[in-house]
């Protein structure tokens, strides 16, 4: 059984009349994959109450990305939801799965909304060199979905990396009292990244893509054999399928210094029109 508003003065009711503070939310653009479902098992574990918001935010969009084509796929997503919360059932009969779908963008951005939460430094490079406005538009709907869901823990996936970095940040800067929780990527048995841009992909174009997992994790063995890395990331990058590929401080996502103890192995391959996003995170020690 699971509980679906999509209003925020729903939500709000709802929210007024909880006895306890133990809220996980989960934060999604829809259109849900094991990835997605697996940071809402953390939460139901952690919490008492876990909100799944499923909301497509165009603020992320560039003019260029196709805000009406993106995949909405409600009621597939609340038969997944639902899926995970009979499992759950058995085992923490006493949580509560809440799903917050808004119908309407002004739900989110009311009429006359104007306000950008922009974070600087970490959002200059890698997807924020490539897409000027999207960290903005991230930003901005999850301050506005923290705001409204008022969770205790928010829980993310380890493939929207320099996201992670962006929100932790953001968390800092505005002293907002939520802990950030960033888990692990999952992979298909081949080792591709679960993504909602897979679908977009052909069969031919999914085995190709296997080429960025497989370099990542030959950049990884170079690095755990102290070996260099710089011109196998040279001999890629010569290859127009990449829109970068990079070895980064896992903290700040600057180039490594001496006193650097993790690193992030973070890259973007392109297949047509399908960006795919993907990083590995070794010790540097």
């Amino acid at each position: 059984m699971i509980r679906i508003y999509t209003t925020q003065k729903d939500y709000n009711l709802y929210r007024t009349n909880l006895t306890h503070n133990s809220v996980g939310i989960v934060a999604t653009m829809g259109n849900l994959h094991e990835g997605h479902l697996s940071l809402l098992q953390k939460s139901i574990e952690e919490n008492t109450v876990s909100v799944v918001t499923i909301f497509v935010n165009p603020k992320q969009f560039g003019p260029t990305e196709d805000f009406d084509k993106y995949p909405r796929t409600l009621d597939e997503d609340l038969n997944k939801i639902s899926n995970i919360a009979l499992h759950a059932s058995a085992q923490y009969p006493e949580k509560e799965i809440v799903v917050f779908a808004p119908k309407n963008i002004d739900e989110i951005y009311p009429i006359g909304f104007n306000t950008i939460i922009s974070v600087g430094g970490v959002t200059q490079s890698l997807e924020g060199a490539k897409r000027p406005t999207h960290f903005d538009g991230v930003t901005t709907v999850v301050y506005r979905l923290f705001k409204i869901v008022n969770p205790s823990n928010a829980y993310f996936g380890q493939k929207d990396y320099q996201q992670c970095i962006v929100i932790k940040k953001m968390v800092e800067d505005l002293s907002i009292n939520i802990n950030i929780h960033i888990l692990p990527i999952i992979r298909n048995s081949d080792g591709l990244a679960l993504s909602s841009r897979n679908q977009y992909l052909s069969e031919s174009e999914r085995s190709i893509a296997l080429h960025l997992s497989r370099t990542l994790k030959q950049i990884e063995m170079l690095i755990k054999n102290k070996k260099d890395y710089t011109s196998l990331i040279s001999d890629e990058l010569r290859n127009n399928k990449w829109d970068y590929l990079e070895v980064l401080d896992s903290k700040n996502l600057a180039f490594p210094q001496n006193q650097t103890k993790e690193l992030v192995i973070i890259g973007v391959y392109k297949l047509g029109s399908t960006r795919l996003l993907d990083n590995i995170l070794v010790s540097n020690l």
